[in-house]
């Protein structure tokens, strides 16, 4: 070690508050750095799993291969492994309750399969021979036969047939059992007969579907007869890289299969940055790389601050170093010297804090997830070597750039300078000049406060710069969070409800009585669905429509334009209880002699043809007008002008109901809109019904044993639950990380004001010793945080107003909602640059004050 370094060491060691403090930020910023990336792989890993769990795990699918397309593609170099799977066929299941599922459907995978499938065990074991077989644990509450492990059952085993647009198909799983009222409109052929041997209980696989048969696992046996359905080939690339697709044609190509039957993964190969939708590929892109550089440049600021004032403090030293022979390269490596060595002991602790504080993180956050939605994932810590790399790469450039000006200003300190302190005080008449308005407005106290400011321009800087950075991070990732969550919502369909209905006005209000009484039901609904057409004028078109879909507009005899209409019809029960939510008088809007609509104006759609979502006015229209919309009096006579009264507008939607471009929705009271259509259409009009429930399967089996005739029923429980965990570990995942910014910006400002404070004692000391009186010394405190804060806030908020119209135009490609900057996140943080830059000044002045004047004067380190 030369001479320098020694020299620089022992500055360190002396000078302990100083090198503490600078640790202190690094952690800090090595920390960030560190959460950021893990937290980042640890997320797609959870997302990764859970897509895992709900579809398996695999690549590519190749359909229908025969035993010497099968062995080529398990030997292939760029596979891994092969997941066997096949139809075996449907079979009676005896005492079955479910009469919309009467059958077993047996499936048979290989041992890889097995694996590599979602299967949970429950009880027993998986099968070992195709003689073995593993059933759903539903099995067990829907049939009356006693079915045990050790059990031999015996099934004829056959395919369905029913016919699919016009022409007689094979059915399987995608196809539900095919009945109406008391006919049964599909065949079964039996095909061959099994016996099997039950050996174990299994949870309802995730990815059965709502089939006509409850699914069984057996073994593959590649020599049985083919009952149903070929061998499907499931694969796992040995490595998931952006040539997935163009390997996967290419095997198929060496197979002799077409490429356009093999299917992708997409919603396991997406979490590994494999997607095919390029509009959301460029909003994450974009997203990314606006938040890397906050992140960088917050870290760099962090740091940056901490060698600034350390060369600033330092410049005496650096100067004798010069006044002995030092080279410019000696005093600038001793800065770069300086950053190794903090370097060398903040990176190894702050990766493992920033680890520690993720993993506990996790702790919380994954108690907080099972019990809110009940996902069978945590969120684990993920470490990589990547994720090493990364962090120790990020880190080091921080610390190297930080150090850069520091280090090129020390090797340019001349001895004279350094030992007089030239380039640190300015005592030019121009450079601490101050407006006479200061004075007289504010007093001496803040006179002396600003030309101390300005006297101390650096340390001033650097704490404003600071300052600065903060407000920058803060409302960013504010907005940026509060934009991923309107994002989310918008990709969302309006599935607030777990089971929907669809049924006729016969035994409607029976059928609805019974769905009340069921003891799972918390909350269901009633409505139909009609359409109008409306007329109207240009200037009610909205903007969006008006910018991007004008000219498809239909165009009426009177040159108005014509725009489709939804009226969503609610039951009584129902309506009343979507009046109280939306804030309006039910009893306003049940005359069926003058019919008021409430208008949804707006609605959050995806537009397929500009492939982004949208938030937008379906139309400018106020309560009070009326809206013209084309009655059908008969069907044979020309449809007639109604003009309907506009009662509320709203942005809420019915349960069940959705918004679509070039339409407009209403809701009317079913009672009024019985004046709208004759009564025949009305009684004709299917009801759809909305239920949520506290078990929805259970929900779904006592509604099917109703047995009520023309009754469709689908189960949203498990997609609604899956969007709603996406959204809250979006959530989580963007609320940690405002919070970890929130904390380094925070730190940030206490590090640099803190620091600065301490450095100027003999300053302070100073103005003590010519008779400044504590109350004076206050004011003048009180005014340079004054001072830091309005200077922070005039280049800080024009700043973050920028990143946020950036954060904004980059959700352009695939998202369109009004700009709507965060008033309430600017009046915050406008109060909480005061508070903390307050806070900051007093703590540290409150050591100041106990220092003694005389000691102050003659202290050289810190």
């Amino acid at each position: 070690m030369n001479i320098v370094n020694k020299l620089t060491l022992r500055s360190l060691k002396q000078n302990k508050r100083r090198t503490l403090v600078t640790i202190f930020g690094v952690i800090i910023s090595v920390a960030m750095i560190t959460a950021t990336a893990s937290l980042t792989v640890s997320f797609l890993d959870l997302l990764k799993r859970n897509a895992i769990e709900n579809d398996g795990l695999w690549h590519v699918y190749y359909p229908a291969l025969n035993n010497e397309q099968q062995n080529k593609l398990q030997q292939h170099s760029l596979v891994k492994d092969v997941s066997l799977s096949r139809d075996r066929g449907y079979a009676y299941l005896e005492g079955s309750q479910n009469n919309y599922r009467p059958y077993l459907f047996v499936k048979e995978f290989n041992q890889v399969g097995l694996d590599n499938f979602p299967i949970t065990l429950k009880d027993g074991r998986f099968p070992q021979t195709s003689t073995e077989l593993l059933i759903s644990e539903e099995i067990l509450k829907t049939s009356e036969v006693d079915l045990r492990i050790g059990q031999q059952i015996d099934l004829e085993l056959g395919i369905r047939k029913g016919m699919v647009n016009g022409e007689e198909k094979i059915l399987g799983q995608e196809f539900p059992y095919m009945r109406e009222e008391a006919a049964v409109l599909e065949t079964f052929t039996k095909q061959s007969e099994a016996t099997y041997t039950i050996v174990g209980i299994m949870e309802r696989p995730k990815w059965e579907g709502w089939g006509a048969g409850y699914t069984v696992v057996t073994m593959l046996d590649e020599q049985a007869p083919v009952v149903m359905g070929e061998m499907e080939s499931y694969v796992v690339m040995n490595k998931v890289k952006k040539s997935i697709y163009r390997d996967a044609e290419k095997i198929a190509g060496e197979l002799g299969v077409n490429p356009k039957f093999i299917k992708y993964n997409n919603e396991l190969l997406r979490f590994y940055g494999l997607s095919n939708y390029d509009g959301l590929q460029t909003v994450m892109y974009s997203l990314t790389a606006i938040i890397m550089v906050i992140i960088i440049v917050g870290s760099v600021s962090l740091i940056y601050n901490a060698f600034a004032i350390s060369v600033s403090e330092r410049s005496r030293y650096l100067g004798m170093l010069s006044s002995v022979g030092a080279t410019k390269r000696q005093k600038r490596n001793s800065v770069f010297f300086e950053g190794a060595i903090i370097g060398v002991i903040s990176i190894p602790l702050g990766f493992i804090f920033g680890l520690l504080g993720i993993g506990i993180t996790f702790l919380f956050i994954n108690n907080m997830i099972k019990e809110a939605f009940g996902l069978g994932q945590s969120l684990v810590v993920t470490v990589t070597p990547e994720t090493i790399i990364i962090a120790c790469a990020v880190s080091i450039m921080t610390i190297f750039i930080a150090a850069y000006i520091p280090a090129k200003r020390a090797s340019q300190v001349t001895a004279i300078d350094a030992i007089r302190q030239a380039t640190e005080v300015k005592l030019t008449g121009k450079k601490v000049r101050t407006n006479r308005l200061v004075r007289k407005l504010f007093g001496i106290e803040a006179e002396i406060a600003l030309k101390n400011l300005k006297r101390n321009k650096r340390k001033y800087q650097a704490t404003v710069v600071s300052l600065v950075i903060s407000i920058v991070l803060f409302l960013s990732v504010s907005y940026f969070t509060s934009s991923l969550e309107k994002s989310l919502s918008l990709t969302q369909t309006n599935l607030e409800y777990d089971i929907s209905l669809s049924l006729q006005e016969k035994n409607k209000a029976e059928l609805l009585d019974k769905i009340g009484l069921i003891s799972t039901v918390t909350e269901y609904s009633a409505q139909r669905e009609m359409y109008f057409e409306a007329e109207i004028d240009q200037t009610m078109i909205s903007d969006y429509i008006r910018k991007n879909y004008l000219d498809t507009l239909g165009i009426a005899e009177d040159g108005k334009f014509k725009y489709d209409v939804s009226a969503y019809m609610l039951d009584e029960r129902t309506f009343a209880a979507y009046a109280q939510k939306i804030g309006i008088k039910e009893e306003e809007f049940t005359d069926p002699n003058n019919p008021r609509a409430i208008i949804v104006n707006k609605i959050q759609v995806q537009d397929e043809v500009l492939n982004k979502y949208v938030e937008t006015e379906s139309i400018k229209i106020q309560t009070g007008e009326k809206l013209p919309i084309l009655k059908n009096d008969d069907e044979e006579q020309k449809a007639s002008i109604y003009q309907m009264e506009v009662g509320a507008l709203t942005d809420v939607l019915p349960v069940g109901a959705r918004g679509r471009l070039n339409n407009i929705t209403i809701v009317i009271s079913e009672q009024a809109a019985r004046s709208l259509v004759s009564e025949e259409s009305f009684q004709n009009m299917a009801t759809r019904v909305y239920v949520n429930s506290s078990d929805p399967m259970k929900t779904q089996y006592a509604i099917e044993g109703l047995s009520e005739d023309n009754l469709g029923i689908y189960n949203y429980h498990e997609g609604r639950n899956r969007n709603h965990q996406m959204v809250m570990l979006m959530s989580v995942f963007t609320y940690g990380f405002i919070c970890l910014i929130t904390a380094v910006s925070v730190a940030n400002i206490l590090n640099t004001i803190s620091t600065s404070i301490t450095l100027r004692k003999r300053e302070f000391a100073m103005l003590k010793s010519i008779g400044m009186t504590p109350k004076g010394f206050n004011k003048m405190i009180n005014y340079e945080s004054m001072f830091y804060g309005i200077k922070a806030l005039l280049y800080g908020l024009p700043i973050s107003f920028l990143a946020i119209l950036g954060i904004y135009k980059s959700m352009g490609p695939t998202f369109s909602y009004a700009f709507a900057p965060p008033w309430l996140q600017f009046a915050i943080v406008v109060i909480a640059v005061f508070v903390i830059v307050t806070a900051a000044m007093m703590y540290s002045i409150s050591k100041v004050k106990k220092e003694n004047i005389i000691d102050s004067l003659k202290q050289e380190n810190l």
